[in-house]
């Protein structure tokens, strides 16, 4: 059990940093987008992609199954190119950070909407252009948002399983620690559930706690 655990729990925290780092810039950049942009369709924008929030996941695995199947459009455009998503590791990583996301652009949009706007026009005045002012004035003064919605967006990704299991399966060698639960506990291995479990308890705790953290730290 040591070493599934070892196992298991390496390749989860693993993924779940890969799909961090796969939905922090469109994150961050709709998190901005909705606070500080008035655009036609934004409500729609800010809807879809609150979507994974509200839709049961494995209804959005499925969507994303047939997204990104050989049959699909993402699939059909990925497959000359050589990339399989379905049932393999990149599977995970694309499940994760769809249902990540909606929490970091939530609590980045957040910090955007917090950052005193007086900082911005005064850089634009003397002369900084748009890209220049979001890198050095409107992201520093947004950072803690964008940190905690960072943390919670991994922290969702380390939960994640309805989403996972659809395209990614269960298969050995690339489950992650919902899906080893799930299949432990179906399997009538109660204790290594639990062991799984606890482990899955700790690294949740400790990431929504640092979130929370970033998030009323002043």
């Amino acid at each position: 059990m040591t070493a599934e655990l070892v196992q298991v729990t390496a390749f989860t925290v693993l993924m779940a940093a890969v799909a961090t780092l796969v939905m922090l810039p469109p994150g961050v950049a709709v998190a901005w987008l909705l606070a500080r942009r008035e655009f036609p369709g934004r409500t729609i924008l800010e809807t879809v992609v609150s979507l994974p929030l509200v839709v049961p996941p494995v209804a959005t695995g499925l969507i994303l199954l047939k997204l990104f199947g050989r049959r699909g459009p993402l699939g059909a455009v990925l497959e000359p190119l050589g990339i399989d998503i379905v049932f393999t590791w990149r599977a995970v990583v694309v499940a994760m950070a769809v249902m990540g996301i909606p929490l970091l652009v939530r609590a980045a949009r957040a910090g955007f909407e917090q950052a005193d706007r007086r900082y911005e026009a005064i850089a634009a005045t003397l002369g900084a252009r748009p890209w220049r002012v979001f890198w050095t004035v409107s992201l520093p003064l947004a950072r803690r948002g964008v940190l905690a919605g960072t943390v919670l967006g991994f922290s969702r990704a380390i939960g994640e399983f309805g989403a996972t299991i659809m395209l990614a399966g269960a298969l050995p060698g690339a489950r992650t620690l919902s899906v080893a639960i799930y299949r432990n506990a179906e399997l009538g291995r109660d204790a290594a559930a639990m062991t799984l479990i606890a482990a899955a308890v700790t690294i949740g705790f400790a990431a929504v706690y640092l979130s929370n953290r970033l998030g009323t730290a002043s």
